[in-house]
């Protein structure tokens, strides 16, 4: 095969090979295995893929001009895609990475570099909105082929009309081998194992597409093939698995859509030929031949058939008689024994102001695209009130943008390896184990979430006020937490960390120095001043209770708790002074 153009990063691990599998690696993206003929080397393609892909995507795209799609669309786009006037639409949380501290510096730096390049903060409504519509983005990855140490130099958008994802099959020298799992036995009765077939995977880009068959060779006879590494590629996640064809987004509500369209034309149609009132004229003919009498009937049509116009721009008044339209009164003859020459009236359409039928299909569009139905009404105000008052569809629709953010990171995370490799930061295996670690954290803009955050912490807060008398007794600490609290262990291990910084830094004081009951601080036993004719080592010289019971309450004097912690501590004092005396 032919060289490709753009890089390639060797990151392929040395297995054992025992490792067998007759299903070769995909990724799930819908790209079918195009297996290499042997005349001129054509992709054949049966199926009709490549035509049908390039189809569906302008139609998506026409889908996307209409305006109840659009609006749609927006409310996807906007809530997804949260523009700040001081922060960025997305930043990177390394908060679960396992890696130090100047580690996560780089790859925050790198990662702002990405964004920059790619101007994300002023284009993101724009990249996401193409990502959506299309179902795929393709990014082609510059770098400096001398410097590559210098990392991505530019990221330059691809028309999805314009690039294909291809998996060719290598040939084999033994054509029995491809596409299956073999196990033997050799000379020295060691086991060997063929493993099955090997793909080359690459990029087609044509620079004028046109897909006139449903052979890729012929659209692409002048096109580039580009290396995997050298391209990002994101799709939506939606396959055809029948046809093989990544799918967007806006797929579902096509008929939908069309059904809008059908309708509304239909109600036009039926409103300008039934709306206005029409008049029917019956001429008596009498006894007159059939020719006669169609002459005298179009006679009196051109004699009582008024159509003066009047042109306020030029101030004439014109005659229209030569036109007709569907305006047009009824001239119908009628036979000698009739009721004679009549004008009757032709009603109009009846119930031309219902638009049932209309919101039904707006509803259905809307479904279709997950998009909540009480959107749709223009003249209904935003409310924001309780977490009980928000509608099932708006949450549906939460966790809904949701799961595509998480599918659009996949962009960032390509950019995000490219970049760290190139410039030796980490290595391939390294990466491997990273990525799963790496979040991102959109700027957030749905008020109906926040309002569930406050009132799940407010719930429980108001739970631990009323538990907190049976902690110790019938519930612990560690129960509270987790339980009530709802706290993870990692939570727990900084939270605990964080409290024992700050109560070093004096910024809480320390609970072991405050009285639980009245919140005020616990005198120090070193604060104590022992009271006039009270031996100093009285608790400890075997006079018992009744030393102890004169000192602290005097005859006539109010009763006062007695300093359990000070005496404590002499105890314990006078027990160390006489262990040493017998050790002595």
């Amino acid at each position: 095969m032919a060289k490709l153009f753009g890089f390639s990063i060797d990151d392929k691990q040395n297995k054992s090979p025992s490792v067998i599998s007759p299903v070769p690696q995909t990724n799930e993206d819908g790209v079918d295995n195009y297996i290499a003929s042997g005349f001129y080397g054509q992709y054949v393609d049966i199926e009709g893929v490549f035509k049908t892909e390039h189809d569906l995507i302008r139609r998506y795209r026409e889908m996307a001009l209409h305006p109840e799609c659009d609006g749609a669309i927006e409310d996807v786009v906007n809530e997804a895609i949260v523009s700040d006037l001081y922060d960025s639409p997305v930043e990177i949380e390394l908060s679960n990475l396992n890696a130090s501290e100047s580690l996560k510096k780089k790859i925050r730096e790198e990662f702002k570099y990405i964004k920059e390049i790619m101007d994300f903060d002023r284009k993101s409504h724009e990249i996401f909105r193409n990502w959506y519509v299309d179902g795929r983005v393709y990014y082609l990855k510059v770098i400096d082929m001398k410097n590559p140490q210098a990392g991505i130099q530019e990221l330059r958008y691809i028309d999805p009309l314009k690039m294909k994802y291809i998996r060719q099959e290598k040939k084999s020298p033994n054509k029995m081998d491809n596409g299956y799992v073999r196990m033997g036995g050799n000379s020295n009765g060691n086991v060997e194992f063929s493993n099955g077939p090997e793909f080359e995977e690459y990029f087609q880009y044509t620079p004028s597409p046109n897909y006139p068959s449903g052979t890729f060779s012929g659209a692409g006879k002048n096109g580039v093939k580009i290396a995997k590494d050298a391209v990002t590629y994101c799709t939506s996640g939606l396959v055809d698995r029948n046809k093989n064809t990544v799918l967007s987004y806006l797929h579902k509500a096509i008929k939908a859509l069309n059904q809008l369209r059908m309708i509304e034309d239909s109600l036009v149609i039926y409103r300008l030929s039934r709306a206005p009132e029409r008049r029917i004229f019956y001429i008596d003919v009498g006894n007159l031949p059939k020719v006669k009498a169609e002459q005298y009937l179009k006679e009196v049509m051109s004699r009582y058939r008024n159509k003066l116009v009047y042109n306020a721009a030029t101030g004439e008044v014109r005659d229209d008689r030569k036109f007709m339209s569907m305006m047009e009164d009824f001239w119908l003859p009628r036979r000698e024994g009739g009721r004679g020459t009549e004008i009757t009236t032709l009603p109009g359409g009846q119930n031309l102001g219902e638009l049932s039928d209309i919101e039904y299909f707006q509803k259905k569009l809307y479904r279709a695209l997950g998009v909540p139905e009480s959107r749709i009404a223009a003249d209904g105000g935003f409310n924001l009130g309780r977490s009980s008052e928000i509608l099932r569809d708006e949450l549906k629709f939460a966790k809904f943008v949701g799961r595509l953010r998480k599918r659009f990171a996949q962009m960032f995370n390509d950019m995000l390896k490219t970049q760290l490799i190139l410039k030796n930061i980490v290595s391939p295996a390294d990466w491997e184990v990273m990525k799963d670690h790496i979040q991102y954290d959109f700027l957030y803009d749905n008020q109906f979430a926040e309002l569930k955050e406050a009132e799940l912490v407010q719930n429980r807060l108001g739970i631990l006020a009323t538990i907190e008398p049976y902690i110790g007794k019938y519930y612990s600490t560690e129960y509270v937490r987790k339980r009530v609290l709802r706290q993870t262990d990692q939570e727990i291990i900084e939270i605990d960390e964080q409290i024992e910084d700050e109560i070093k830094k004096g910024i809480i004081p320390d609970p072991s120095t405050i009285d639980p009951v009245t919140g005020q601080p616990l005198p120090q036993p070193e604060q104590q001043v022992p009271q006039e004719g009270v031996p100093e080592g009285m608790p400890g010289e075997g006079s018992g209770m009744e030393g102890m019971g004169a000192d602290v309450m005097g005859m006539g004097e109010v009763p006062a708790e007695p300093d359990l912690e000070a005496q404590a501590a002499e105890i314990d004092k006078q027990y160390s002074k006489d262990t040493k005396k017998a050790q002595l």
